[in-house]
């Protein structure tokens, strides 16, 4: 058994510094190859992008409007709220099978699903059969989007889990962008290409993870929960430390998952949907984690995000290259501020970003609201240009923190027992509010125009006092680790102890941080060899 290293136990993931790969991560294979499937994994989000930036631009092809009699009000939000129905038909069946078979199958047969409704979407001569298509597309969405984070939060190496995982939502804008720029060219081909040749696109995030995901390794965490230890540790082995399974990182992995499910197990044999408000810890979370997914869609965004045209046609921008144009840019503005936010998440702070965010947002989409109310009032071409200005800046706000965040925050505050159906609650939320935005907004837009946004300057106002109170911060600290600090200080140092000494490390006794103390970096020691 490796040993050697004296850890104090109680604080993050700044403890196993000492055992991490000491050189640059893209000069070790096996880290590389690692990330790769990681990549397979995030392309997931793309699908999801895809579709909302290809309906905002389908909408301004008159080629789609007149192959489905030009949709709007109640039958433009049911044609673009089908696929969230879809996608919540599917969630009471996503977590089980994600629990059950593993995170590799229901990617695979969501992909599946997906490329069916894709090819049926594309042949579509009837808003009956768009419709059909894109519940199918939803459905299959479903299982793969409720598996792949989750894989991703663990498989990634430790000091790349936060980062990685908070690229799976902000890679959605890499499906936007393709979905923007597809429609931007496509809009002067004559025929119903126009809009056909975009829904073909859709698939391809899921062609490739259908011929690929077969090879891509299974979650550890669920390997040693199925009694799959050997399996687990040589994943761990060969990814975290070129095949050595007496690696003291690999070690401390290994037995700190086998701790904190063992913990898990003495909690709740049997997991139901009801242990997810069993204990105040799990209060705590759901209250977190329901606030993020409806915050994550009722923020204002989903008026830029699935009815871009209809805002533009408020302040006269109505040609539809300009709206295109627009739109394309602004996915690539988006995609590149939640990568950085994604990438300084461990900087920075969770917490920290989601206020600052919070405090954006709000400023931002005033400054939209009182430009919007100028220009309806006067005409400006002045207070137009400010609006299409506030919307990006609103975006920058948005995108530091939602966009990157909301999944990674979700996946590890959660217990590996509750993690499937805690994120299948979150996604289902998701899926409520996205059904209000995709069908309300229209209707509303139509009604009040650019008084609707008073709605969402309230709203936001909210959110912010709501993120002050709640939001807890989780940077520097192992999946296992941030998962148990909603269930108590000794939890915390417990999980940590037992896996340091199973693994052979020498450990100091000490109380674990508590939720409020904002962040830890104890000292790890080198001890003499024995």
């Amino acid at each position: 058994m490796a040993g050697g290293l004296g850890v104090a136990s109680g604080g993050g993931s700044g403890e196993i510094n000492a055992l991490l790969h000491s050189g640059a991560w893209y000069k070790n294979t096996r880290i590389i190859k690692l990330n790769l499937w990681i990549l397979l994994l995030l392309i997931t989000s793309s699908t999801n992008g895809y579709d909302g930036s290809m309906m905002n631009g389908l909408q301004t092809l008159k080629q789609w409007k007149e192959a489905f009699n030009n949709p709007s009000g109640g039958m433009l939000g049911l044609l673009n709220c089908i696929q969230t129905v879809g996608a919540l038909a599917a969630t009471p069946m996503a977590p089980y099978a994600t629990d059950g078979l593993g995170r590799r199958i229901p990617i695979l047969f969501g992909a599946t699903v997906m490329i069916v409704g894709t090819i049926a979407q594309t042949l579509s001569h009837n808003v009956g059969a768009f419709i059909g298509a894109r519940f199918c597309i939803g459905f299959g969405l479903t299982f793969a989007a409720n598996a792949a984070p989750l894989l991703v939060s663990e498989l990634a190496y430790p000091s790349q889990r936060a980062p990685l995982t908070s690229m799976y939502n902000s890679l959605w804008y890499s499906g936007a962008i393709v979905a923007a720029w597809t429609t931007y060219g496509s809009f002067r081909i004559p025929s119903s290409w126009a809009w056909r040749l975009p829904s073909v696109l859709q698939g391809l995030p899921s062609v490739i993870q259908i011929c690929l995901m077969w090879f891509c390794p299974e979650s550890p965490r669920w390997l040693i929960n199925k009694g799959r230890e050997e399996q687990a540790l040589h994943t761990l082995a060969y990814y975290h430390a070129s095949g050595n399974d007496q690696d003291p990182l690999v070690q401390f992995e290994f037995n700190e998952i086998k701790e904190a499910i063992a913990l898990d197990r003495q909690v709740a044999s049997s997991v139901g949907w009801t242990d997810l408000f069993a204990t105040p810890g799990n209060r705590k979370r759901m209250r977190i984690i329901i606030a993020l997914a409806f915050f994550s869609q009722w923020s204002g965004n989903g008026l830029v995000s699935y009815y871009l045209n209809r805002v533009f046609d408020t302040i006269g921008i109505t040609a539809v290259s300009t709206q295109n144009l627009i739109n394309g840019i602004l996915q690539i503005y988006n995609m590149i501020v939640a990568i950085l936010g994604g990438l300084y998440c461990d900087r920075i702070g969770r917490r920290t970003l989601f206020i600052a965010s919070n405090i954006g947002m709000l400023i931002f989409f005033c400054m939209q609201t009182i430009c919007s109310a100028r220009y309806a009032i006067t005409g400006s071409n002045a207070a137009a240009n400010a609006v299409i200005a506030a919307i990006f800046l609103y975006y920058g706000a948005y995108d530091i923190a939602y966009s990157p965040l909301i999944v990674s925050y979700t996946v590890e505050i959660l217990p590996y027992h509750l993690r499937a159906k805690g994120f299948t609650a979150f996604n289902f939320a998701i899926s409520l509010s996205l059904i209000f935005n995709q069908y309300a907004n229209p209707i509303a837009l139509d009604a009040l125009g650019w008084k609707y946004y008073l709605v969402y300057c309230v709203w936001l106002a909210f959110e912010l006092g709501f993120m002050l109170l709640f939001v807890v911060e989780t940077k520097g600290r192992t999946l296992e680790e941030t998962a148990a600090l909603f269930d108590g200080d000794d939890k915390v140092a417990e999980i940590h102890a037992r896996a340091a000494a199973d693994a052979g490390l020498n450990v100091k006794a000490g109380r674990a941080p508590s939720v409020d103390e904002k962040g830890s970096d104890d000292m790890i020691e080198q001890q003499p060899k024995a």
